[in-house]
């Protein structure tokens, strides 16, 4: 049988949260999501698909992020 992998939070995973621009990216793809949902039902203020593309694009600087050296990560 294979053994289910067990998930760890890293050490500083405080930190991480606070700092890392991968989680900041991250969490503005989520609210850009969420608009895309609620905006249409308070009226047509902008054109579809607007928060769906800047979620987009908010997630490629998450990925990007991931890869990019962040000095403040290791104070």
């Amino acid at each position: 049988m294979n053994a289910k992998p067990k998930i760890c939070l890293l050490d500083d995973w405080q930190r991480v949260a606070r700092f890392a621009w991968s989680i900041r990216f991250s969490l503005i793809a989520t609210l850009f999501t969420a608009a895309e949902v609620v905006v249409p039902l308070l009226g047509d203020l902008l054109p579809r698909g607007v928060f769906v593309l800047l979620a987009f694009g908010a997630s490629i600087g998450a990925a990007i992020a991931r890869l990019v050296a962040q000095p403040e990560m290791h104070r």
